[in-house]
């Protein structure tokens, strides 16, 4: 539905058993390396969200079969590294930078042209980060005019590995780059200058290729092979994040988040809350293949604000709408610096959220790189998500201890990252008209 909104009543409350949605960020790249790999890959935990659906559609139209025999199950039958071919027209990456970017990388070595386009969101998202080391590895890669997309592809006879240090820690950048490695003559190297994600080593891993860790920097030598396998997709700790803050912030509350990914570059939410004050339980640790997983007991909390530490940042760049919700129910004043990455998000995430958090009566302040939220009581109101999924699931939260309703406006863009959203929010115990 165009332009849909969320209302909902005040002083709900979010208590129960959550289930978590499978991890988005894995979710793509292991559809696009099994789709490289040689043999069949059986794909558990999926999330069937309209972001990792346009991911395998955009590998269907390049000849992989891909079938979803049930919700979250996926069978990719890998056509090789080699296998690939032309897409009949553009591929749609709709609102999904980390498709865009990621794939980027892989469609710039092969042997014909491409053309990558997005809806309004993702066509204002920069793309010079990830043109500018494709193209020093001798790539056929352009943008627009504004270093946005679409982008446009076109063969070159060869790639040749190269050393990247990235300007900005980014996972997607750093994808993208390894993933074009494997195609590239000789060894490519992408250093990091604080830690970032790192689903692409482990995944790669997991499909047989060799990789070497050092500390922020990953290596591999081009030329290599995938070789299909068996992946059990752990929850999504960026959706479980917003229940957990709901039930932090309402009263006698207890949430169970089940099979959550607590991989140690994603996990900056969980220690930024216990910092604040907050009561969560990490119980159950285990591995789903190469990524730890663990069950989350989360109980209600009085918070207080905190001066968010630097080296957390890229560890927590996808919760922080959720965080600014959590710093606006603690007592004091949480402060953040360093974050200017948050401005080329899905939206400029600091100016919105400050924005809808002063509609609803809180205190809060605009910075260059980062803002300063001091705690206080929701009013209610109406806040604009601008089409910004987390922004939009974030200012939902807020109604849980709102003095009215609360509406979220432009909400659509939900499903492109935890379809089912509000059902599940229901069920938690938020109100919704």
């Amino acid at each position: 539905m165009a332009n849909a909104s969320f209302q909902l009543q005040p002083q709900g409350r979010c208590a129960g058993l959550l289930d978590a949605p499978g991890d988005k960020s894995i979710s793509h790249r292991a559809v696009m390396l099994a789709s490289l790999a040689s043999g069949t890959s059986q794909i558990r935990g999926f999330l069937s969200s309209s972001d990792c659906q346009a991911t395998v559609a955009a590998f269907r139209s390049m000849g992989v079969r891909i079938v979803q025999p049930a919700s979250g199950r996926v069978q990719v039958h890998g056509v090789g590294l080699q296998g690939l071919h032309a897409p009949h027209g553009a591929l749609d990456m709709g609102n999904s930078g980390t498709a865009m970017r990621i794939l980027a990388g892989i469609l710039c070595a092969q042997g014909f042209a491409t053309r990558l386009t997005g809806d309004a969101s993702l066509s204002r998202r920069p793309m010079q980060r990830i043109v500018e080391p494709l193209q020093e590895m001798g790539a056929g890669i352009s943008m627009s005019p504004t270093q946005t997309p679409p982008l446009e592809i076109r063969p070159v006879d060869a790639l040749h590995g190269i050393r990247y240090p990235l300007p900005v820690a980014s996972a997607q950048v750093k994808s993208c780059v390894l993933l074009a490695g494997l195609y590239a003559a000789g060894e490519t190297c992408v250093e990091s200058p604080v830690r970032c994600r790192d689903h692409t080593e482990r995944l790669l891993q997991t499909f047989s290729y060799p990789v070497e860790v050092q500390g922020n920097r990953v290596c591999l030598e081009g030329g290599g092979k995938l070789e299909a396998t068996e992946i059990e997709i752990p929850g999504d700790l960026s959706s479980a994040a917003f229940f957990m803050v709901g039930t932090l912030v309402s009263s006698s509350s207890q949430l169970v988040v089940k099979h959550v990914g607590i991989n140690p570059t994603r996990s900056g939410v969980i220690e930024i809350l216990q910092r604040m004050g907050a009561r969560i339980d990490i119980r159950n640790k285990r591995n789903y293949g190469a990524e730890p997983v663990a069950d989350l007991v989360v109980h209600s909390s009085a918070l207080h604000g905190i001066d968010i530490p630097q080296d957390l940042i890229a560890d927590t760049i996808d919760e922080f709408p959720i965080l600014f919700i959590a710093a606006a129910c603690a007592r004091g004043t949480t402060r953040l610096s360093g974050a200017g990455e948050l401005r080329v998000k899905e939206s400029d995430r600091i100016r919105t959220m400050v924005t809808g958090l002063q509609k609803l009566g809180i205190d809060a302040r605009e910075k260059p790189d980062g803002l300063a939220i001091t705690g206080g009581i929701f009013t209610g109101g109406e806040v604009d998500s601008v089409g910004d999924h987390r922004v939009a699931m974030a200012f939902a939260m807020a109604s849980l201890v709102a003095r009215d309703a609360v509406t979220v406006l432009n909400t659509d863009n939900v499903d492109t990252s935890f379809p089912g959203f509000v059902k599940c929010a229901e069920q938690l115990g938020l109100r919704f008209n």
